[in-house]
């Protein structure tokens, strides 16, 4: 991955609006990657929006306030064509599930994040499988397996393309 290039000494610094939009907007964009056109007989492409937004909660807890599950949820429902509310409802407890992690480890290494966002991935796809069930779908739960590991093997470009994204913004 190319590195981004750094704000030259003409270009302002960015604005507090700028530096806010930089985690949203690269969230939202990453929850369109379901609209790939992928021909597939199980589901192989990664929560790629959830994994941004874990991503950056795990690199910068101050960024997302606690409540930022529920529209950032709602825009990867509405692109994912989940059942409305799975992701708000997963993302919102996975934002709850950190807070208290954060509150209870004083610090966290790479690899307790690389597994920590993988429980945390694994319990949203499992979430969206009953919002699924309860909608008269009959998804058996291994059909999941090869979506998680493949969003496990996603985690250190995920956290390395929003720590080099954190550094533009924070120039």
């Amino acid at each position: 991955m190319a590195p981004l290039r750094r704000r030259s000494s003409f270009t302002p610094p960015p604005t507090a609006l700028e530096r806010q939009l930089v985690p949203i907007v690269s969230t939202m964009l990453a929850a369109l990657f379901p609209i790939v056109p992928l021909v597939a007989e199980v589901p192989l492409l990664p929560p790629l929006g959830l994994l941004v937004f874990l991503g950056w909660r795990l690199l910068r807890p101050e960024v997302w306030p606690l409540w930022m599950g529920l529209p950032l949820g709602l825009w990867d429902d509405l692109a994912s064509g989940q059942p409305l509310g799975s992701a708000m409802f997963g993302w919102t407890l996975a934002m709850l599930a950190l807070d208290l992690l954060d509150q209870r480890l004083g610090f966290r290494t790479q690899l307790q994040d690389w597994g920590i966002a993988a429980l945390l991935v694994a319990a949203n796809l499992l979430i969206a499988l009953a919002f699924v069930r309860v909608g008269g779908g009959a998804t058996p739960v291994f059909m999941l397996v090869p979506q998680l590991v493949i969003a496990a093997l996603a985690w250190p470009v995920v956290t390395r393309t929003c720590a080099a994204l954190d550094r533009w913004r924070r120039v």
